[in-house]
């Protein structure tokens, strides 16, 4: 049998939709398996977007990378990592993604987002 399967995720107000499709002669379990793959690349989608808003909202309330830097500097040379908070971990986490999900350049202006 041939199959399609579509996966939509909402989420703040957002909509994440994968569609797959095979032409070919499927079992059950092969189209239960592309379920699976785009529940993953749904899942994949928000992750994605949760990183890059993450970064977004440090660039627009705590500046450029260059402040950011200076935040995760502060944290680390004056608090043990076992006793950060879940703000600190993000923070630092954001400064590690940044160079993944840094998306200013297609913005004109941060501010509206």
């Amino acid at each position: 049998m041939s199959a399609s399967v579509k996966i939509m995720l909402s989420y703040d107000y957002c909509h994440f939709e994968i569609c797959l499709g095979s032409d070919e002669n499927l079992s059950l379990e092969q189209v239960d398996n592309m379920r699976k793959d785009a529940q993953r690349l749904a899942d994949k989608a928000v992750n994605q977007y949760k990183i890059a808003k993450n970064v977004a909202s440090h660039m627009i309330y705590g500046g450029e990378k260059s402040q950011l830097e200076k935040e995760v500097r502060i944290i680390q040379e004056n608090f043990p990592k076992s006793e950060w908070t879940n703000t600190q971990k993000a923070t630092i986490k954001a400064l590690e993604d940044f160079k993944y999900y840094d998306y200013q350049d297609d913005w004109e202006d941060p501010g509206d987002y």
